[in-house]
């Protein structure tokens, strides 16, 4: 079974074929990155605009590529939240087009469910796909959430962050120091060259699975504010430690209450070698986590989750809208 993805919920347009929800036909990916690192930050009304222009020719090439026609397709998955309204609408749109015009299923998708299913398409083979029960952490620009997974489409939130998501704290960390857009990976290749030696706040919040970052945040800027700070090289190293901890400390405790088998790691923040190393190190369990290229926004992952719940009859009609603010559990 073939199923077409497609993903526009930020600034990346991607649509990508993959078949019986593991074997990626295509996966192609026009990135926005360059234009919105000139504003420090995605500009909403860019994206949408951008997606416009580049969606048909991705497409295209991601067809193309698969070597298939629109008959050897059996749906279409397309993400319908959470993102910038304006992204999602051209995404949706364009899909709702092609399932009219070849006669196609469509299936709506929720971009975090498909981050988790990055996890799936790692090998094709069946004893790699992850084990349930599972504890997945989810880590990107809006979101930070540990999630239990008994089964397919089976979630279970533990803990969301309360404020700044991972990825935007780092954003944020890497505008205080001066170190450029995206924050991510400009953090990193920061830290490489410091070492951890500036404590900065870690905040527990104890009893609960939750995260908050906005502390961490604060007390970088109030550093810098301070001109404390001699090394923007050991400031990224002590962030990205503060940040990596509480995340992996968290995961770990979870997965040790509930008791599952394996411990998987999604989203865009998962790139982060750091985090990567913290958390296989720090786990006694098994820990999948998706190749780099899998980590940020792709339709790939899209459309594997798409086959799961094309499988299990959860099919959309042509009424199909955006939910900017949509929730996985």
């Amino acid at each position: 079974m073939k199923i077409l993805g497609i993903e526009t919920s930020c600034d990346e347009t991607a649509a990508a074929v993959v078949e019986n929800g593991v074997v990626i036909l295509s996966n192609q990916i026009a990135s926005q990155v360059e234009i919105h690192a000139r504003y420090g930050g995605i500009v909403p009304e860019v994206a949408s605009r951008q997606h416009i222009l580049t969606i048909i020719p991705i497409i295209k090439q991601a067809i193309a590529k698969a070597k298939v026609t629109w008959n050897d397709l059996d749906g279409i998955a397309v993400t319908i939240g959470p993102g910038l309204a304006g992204s999602l609408l051209v995404g949706v749109n364009v899909a709702k087009a092609i399932a009219m015009a070849h006669d196609l299923p469509i299936i709506g998708m929720n971009h975090l469910e498909g981050h988790i299913y990055a996890n799936w398409l790692i090998d094709a083979t069946p004893d790699s796909a992850p084990v349930f029960p599972l504890v997945c952490l989810i880590v990107s620009g809006g979101h930070s959430d540990l999630i239990l997974m008994k089964e397919h489409q089976d979630y279970t939130l533990l803990g969301r962050t309360r404020d700044d998501a991972a990825g935007e704290a780092f954003d944020k960390a890497a505008r205080i120091l001066g170190l450029g857009y995206p924050g991510g990976p400009a953090i990193e290749q920061a830290a490489r060259s410091g070492t951890a030696s500036i404590p900065l706040p870690r905040a527990w919040l104890k009893g609960t699975n939750d995260f908050s970052f906005s502390g961490i945040k604060t007390a970088l800027r109030r550093l810098v504010e301070e001109d404390k700070i001699t090394s923007k090289a050991d400031a990224a190293a002590s962030f990205q430690e503060a940040v990596a901890d509480v995340l992996v400390t968290k995961t770990v405790a979870a997965a040790r209450e509930y008791r599952v088998k394996q411990i998987l790691l999604a989203g865009g923040v998962a790139a982060n070698g750091f985090l990567r190393q913290s958390l296989m190190t720090n786990s006694s369990l098994p820990v999948l986590i998706p190749p780099l290229k899998l980590c940020t926004d792709n339709a790939s992952m899209i459309a594997s989750c798409g086959y799961y719940r094309f499988q299990a009859g959860k099919i959309d009609g042509l009424d199909l809208d955006v939910v900017p603010n949509l929730k996985l559990a």
